[in-house]
């Protein structure tokens, strides 16, 4: 009998995520759905399934829900999956211990680390480590070659994240202006998309035959047009960094040996240089760091999740106490879908 799995989002950066999960589903003979309840559902294709209601998801009636958002609705059929949206950029991790997950998959040795200490003192969920789904494709085809020379002229690629409090892209948009206009380098811009609009307009003024906007919902389809990564805590840079190439961050919140962080515009074009630069220190801490957040190079971490779930129910899909009440969010939940039902 086939198991049925929801894939559930809230953004459109879900299906870069989850994709590689539904493949995965699907080469076992399984079936997996979508459920939305922000953008994303209008960007799926033929042949992936679209559940718009509740009761929809119900009649489904998955054995997991799956997804990358920090909250998943509590009456959904089928075990409560995380994971994640993102690697630890230094923001502030417990946001996602919300009471609403069975199980959490981890990324790596780190997050496994610091999510298990969690898990040993609340009870109420499960950890296992499997690695990121998002990065199946990219690991497969990635393997375990050698980094690329870099190109002439240097292509980076400018990224920001949207919180004002940790975004660069106003403080170094006159550096990045002024250095993709003369040719020396090429620049692929693109930003979280939650980025402020009047940011974003700016960026996207700057387009020439240096400077591209780029719209791409998957970055890491940017990853192999370019030499390195500017930033700032985003954690999409550590996604980057596993392609072994080097990132210059601004006021980064855990900068380490594997990143070359600034705190002065004027530091931005010598940091670009020295990345450039690639010194024997700065690869082999970019590849420590990288064992760290996700040893996995085999692009089977889809595997690993189902692997996961179907491990966590065969060990009876409960937990040693029993997930707090959390009525109030579980309250918004219900209102932002619409559903007012059992649970």
């Amino acid at each position: 009998m086939k198991k049925h799995y929801l894939l559930y989002g809230s953004e459109r950066y879900a299906l870069a995520i989850l994709r590689p999960l539904q493949d995965a589903i699907r080469a076992r003979g399984d079936e997996a759905a979508w459920f939305f309840d922000g953008p994303g559902g209008e960007d799926l294709v033929a042949g992936e399934t679209w559940l718009r209601t509740t009761e929809e998801v119900r009649h489904f009636n998955p054995i997991a829900v799956v997804t990358s958002s920090n909250a998943v609705p509590h009456f959904f059929p089928g075990v409560k999956v995380e994971t994640f949206h993102g690697f630890n950029a230094g923001k502030p991790r417990h946001i996602y211990i919300r009471g609403f997950f069975d199980l959490y998959c981890t990324t790596g040795p780190k997050d496994t680390k610091a999510f298990g200490e969690i898990a040993a003192q609340m009870g109420h969920f499960a950890v296992k480590e499997t690695g990121w789904p998002k990065l199946d494709p990219f690991m497969g085809e990635m393997g375990a070659r050698p980094v690329p020379p870099v190109r002439q002229p240097p292509v980076i690629l400018y990224h920001s994240t949207f919180s004002p409090s940790w975004s660069a892209a106003e403080i170094l948009y006159d550096k990045v202006r002024e250095l993709s206009r003369d040719g020396r380098y090429r620049f692929i811009v693109t930003f979280h998309p939650k980025m402020n609009p009047e940011t974003t307009a700016k960026y996207r003024a700057l387009a020439n035959e240096h400077l591209r906007f780029a719209d791409d919902d998957n970055i890491l389809d940017l990853f192999g047009q370019v030499d390195m990564m500017c930033s700032d805590t985003s954690s999409a840079l550590s996604e980057f960094l596993l392609t072994g190439k080097p990132v210059v961050t601004f006021k980064n919140r855990a900068a380490g040996p594997q990143l070359i962080d600034i705190d002065d515009p004027a530091q931005f074009e010598p940091a670009i240089e020295r990345a450039l630069a690639r010194s024997p220190e700065l690869m082999k801490a970019i590849d420590d760091f990288g064992s760290s957040i996700h040893p996995y190079r085999d692009g089977k971490s889809s595997e690993r999740v189902l692997d996961a779930i179907d491990q966590f129910i065969a060990e009876g899909g409960r937990n040693r106490r029993r997930k707090p009440l959390n009525l109030w969010r579980k309250l918004k939940i219900r209102r932002r879908i619409g559903y007012w039902g059992p649970a």
